[in-house]
């Protein structure tokens, strides 16, 4: 895609007037069942969503136009990168809505846990332990969560990780795993650009290559939102080559990991 085009998409991305919210965390660990277009979680009942109701059912990829379905993004902040051990600090989420983000209404919650925070970590997410103690009752924020984004298709970067964090902590506080397809920007930014692929491409990388600004990284909601805003510059470019569903661009996703993988390519 011609840079001009990219800058042009990139200038669209946000309903005027522009106002930004604070950001997130970038890289995840790889993990050897992430797909990109990651698979629905087993669960049993789903979780209760926010009014105590059972949690929209999941959308699947079909027929759905990729710039008219309504579409959420999420990142979360961890304590760590040990899916077995850490805990979610903090969620946020940005809705996309007929092909633009909504100024309004994105959502941001730092989850009152009892975890330890790392020296390191601590550098990247910059919370404290008394933000912890301030923080939302994690079944509250994690409902509240899942009913934002109740009948839209899912997006995070490095979503496998974003994903089975998110799971472990709807079954501890809510008796029920994440069910949701998710697709991973992570890998559809490659796929559809793959004249700027690199090994380590993260958030970072791919707000460069499409100017976009990143004022507050490391944070749940600023990094949902840069994801959001990547996403949609590459879903343009989905449509430029071809790809106007939902589940057409889960199949070419599914066949560009079958090649990046007989390549021995990273995968996400």
């Amino acid at each position: 895609m011609p840079a001009a085009l990219i800058k042009r998409l990139a200038a669209l991305l946000h309903r005027p007037p522009a106002s930004r919210r604070p950001g997130t965390g970038d890289r995840k660990p790889e993990s050897a069942d992430a797909t990109g277009t990651t698979r629905p979680a087993r669960c049993g009942n789903g979780p209760a969503s926010a009014a105590g109701a059972p949690a929209p059912p999941p959308v699947i990829p079909g027929n759905q136009d990729i710039l008219e379905h309504p579409l959420v993004v999420f990142d979360l902040e961890t304590s760590g990168l040990d899916v077995g051990r850490d805990a979610v600090l903090s969620l946020g989420a940005v809705r996309i809505e007929g092909g633009a983000i909504p100024l309004a209404g994105h959502l941001d919650r730092v989850l009152r846990v009892d975890a330890r925070l790392k020296p390191d970590s601590q550098l990247m997410h910059g919370l404290s332990q008394e933000d912890l103690r301030r923080g939302a009752d994690p079944a509250a924020a994690l409902a509240e969560l899942l009913a934002y984004g109740g009948g839209r298709i899912w997006l995070a970067f490095h979503a496998e990780f974003d994903r089975r964090m998110l799971d472990r902590a709807l079954r501890r506080h809510l008796g029920g795993g994440f069910s949701h397809p998710l697709f991973d920007v992570a890998a559809l930014a490659p796929m559809l650009f793959p004249e700027h692929d690199r090994r380590d491409a993260g958030l970072d990388h791919w707000a460069g290559i499409f100017g976009l600004a990143t004022p507050a990284r490391h944070t749940a909601a600023g990094d949902a939102l840069l994801t959001a805003e990547i996403a949609l510059v590459l879903l343009h470019e989905a449509r430029r080559q071809g790809l106007r569903t939902w589940g057409g661009l889960a199949g070419a996703l599914r066949q560009w990991e079958r090649r990046r993988a007989a390549q021995g390519g990273p995968m996400f």
